[in-house]
């Protein structure tokens, strides 16, 4: 059941319905769990037990958690003046919390390696002490066991469930609550990735939404349809094109294809987020925002806040903060970056071409640190870059850097990868590239889809400045008249055979 598509039409229809009739919230909850369900079974049956044990797990682990820390303060309480009851209280109460939740982190990562990474880390072993029988091996996983729908996100989830909980935040009392938080079906495949204290709040204020959010769920659901089916969809065909024939294609073939690429895993993923955002709007929920323009970002740093927001978050939260952040000093804020865009890397997908493309991310990040602290020394420098030609170069830079880190996004495998990088200056093209790619699929030469791409960045410019800089957007009697105009056009206009949302495979 994809999101775009008429059974998902049907199916949170029929969810809406029953869950607006039902008034108790552990009957709503019900209703969300067992719609969720339904929703993954219709996508991958088998992993549902494994899943709902991973629940189980983890709401026990935070209820322990919780546990620990209610004695703990319930210790402290009249003591506190007394520094040896103090520090009696911290010896016996704070290891045992840091045990759990390194066992937590610990099972959850389990969980996660096993079923997406032994492959790789089987064929990396083979390869690099000449082991053929690990390559067999991993072989055989890869024909026999598929990764559960929604792993990473399901995984970091859990992993910030626990430790927010062991900051501080109150644990589910509740197993119905968790499962339905964790099983929440707009947010389930890929996100956006959702604290559990930030859905489940609003489940216990629950209202009706207004007309106007009533409107604007349905419009982030058709905007979502345009950006997938119209849009990326048909970006979709000539970057699979493209790179199914990188060996004929020419440098300008492939700077055009990866600029396709950029804008297609943009489009697809933001879709996605809309449909799962307006999914949830019109049952009264509200799912955090994932992109904010990120190709409109005038430096590294700034592109991580506005792409993939949720887990650029994630990482500075989990990650970033604990392993120092930028307190202590800037060779270990460097490294710090280094390593956290390593794991985003990783996280991404089992192969060489996502670690290298975290690692072009986290050394653009050490440069930009870098630049922002010599220009901090420098303030003729800090005033070129903040006058036009210095935002304007920094925003080309950024880009730059960003759309020729995609090859290695679009093309792991490090063979096809290096080929294409390699080939990006100065290589002509077979000369049936043009015939069989451009005219006889897409109809169109190199200049015409070139022209095409470029009015759709001019497009989404024209929307970054009416939406950022005018601070202007469409009323909602005007968006639901929109809305049925949008469904008809990607019914009429989208590709046969819609290809699966991106993220679905990470």
């Amino acid at each position: 059941m994809e999101f775009l598509s008429l059974p998902y039409a049907l199916f949170l229809l029929s969810f809406l319905g029953v869950y607006w009739t039902v008034q108790q919230q552990r009957w709503r909850l019900w209703v969300i769990l067992s719609a969720s369900l339904v929703f993954y079974a219709s996508l991958q049956f088998q992993y549902i037990p494994l899943l709902l044990v991973s629940i189980l797990i983890n709401f026990r682990l935070g209820r322990a958690l919780n546990a620990k820390a209610s004695k703990h303060r319930q210790s402290l309480e009249g003591n506190i003046s007394e520094h040896e009851d103090l520090q009696v209280a911290q010896a016996n109460w704070s290891p045992r919390r840091l045990a759990i939740l390194w066992l937590g982190i610990f099972l959850n990562v389990l969980v996660l390696l096993s079923f997406k990474y032994v492959p790789f880390l089987l064929e990396s072993a083979g390869t690099l002490l000449k082991l053929p029988e690990a390559g067999q091996s991993a072989g055989w996983f890869r024909t026999h066991i598929f990764p559960p729908l929604g792993l990473s996100f399901f995984t970091f989830e859990c992993l910030a469930y626990l430790i927010d909980v062991y900051r501080g935040a109150p644990a589910s009392q509740h197993l119905l609550q968790f499962a339905a938080y964790k099983f929440f079906f707009p947010k389930l495949i890929s996100g956006p990735i959702t604290r559990y204290h930030h859905l489940t709040t609003q489940l216990q204020t629950l209202k009706f939404p207004s007309a106007e959010r009533v409107t604007e769920g349905l419009w982030l659901i058709a905007s979502g349809a345009v950006k997938k089916g119209l849009l990326a969809d048909r970006l979709a065909i000539l970057v699979n094109l493209s790179f199914e024939n990188l060996q004929r294609a020419g440098s300008g073939d492939i700077w055009l294809a990866t600029l396709a690429y950029g804008l297609q895993l943009y489009l697809d993923f933001s879709g996605y987020v809309d449909i799962a955002r307006g999914s949830a709007m019109l049952m009264g929920l509200n799912l955090p925002e994932n992109f904010d323009f990120p190709y409109f970002s005038t430096s590294i740093a700034d592109f991580w806040r506005r792409w993939h927001i949720t887990l650029g978050d994630w990482l500075r939260n989990y990650l970033y903060f604990p392993l120092g952040g930028s307190r202590k000093g800037l060779d270990r804020t460097c490294l710090n970056l280094l390593i956290v865009m390593l794991i985003a890397g990783i996280w991404h997908g089992a192969a060489w071409g996502f670690v290298v493309w975290g690692w072009v991310h986290g050394v653009a990040l050490v440069i930009h640190r870098l630049t922002e602290a010599l220009s901090n020394r420098l303030p003729l420098l800090k005033r070129w870059w903040q006058s036009i030609p210095g935002v304007l170069t920094a925003w080309l830079l950024t880009q730059a850097m960003v759309f020729t880190a995609w090859i290695w996004f679009r093309l792991p495998d490090l063979r096809y990868s290096s080929w294409a990088i390699q080939h990006l200056w100065g290589h002509a093209a077979d000369i049936q590239f043009t015939q069989k790619v451009y005219l006889e699929t897409m109809g169109l030469d190199r200049l015409q889809i070139s022209m095409l791409l470029g009015a759709l960045v001019a497009a989404m410019a024209v929307s970054y400045l009416i939406n950022r800089t005018l601070k202007l957007e469409l009323n909602w009697p005007l968006k639901i008249l929109l809305v049925p105009l949008c469904f008809f056009a990607v019914a009429l206009l989208a590709p046969d055979g819609t290809p699966p949302f991106i993220y679905f495979d990470f």
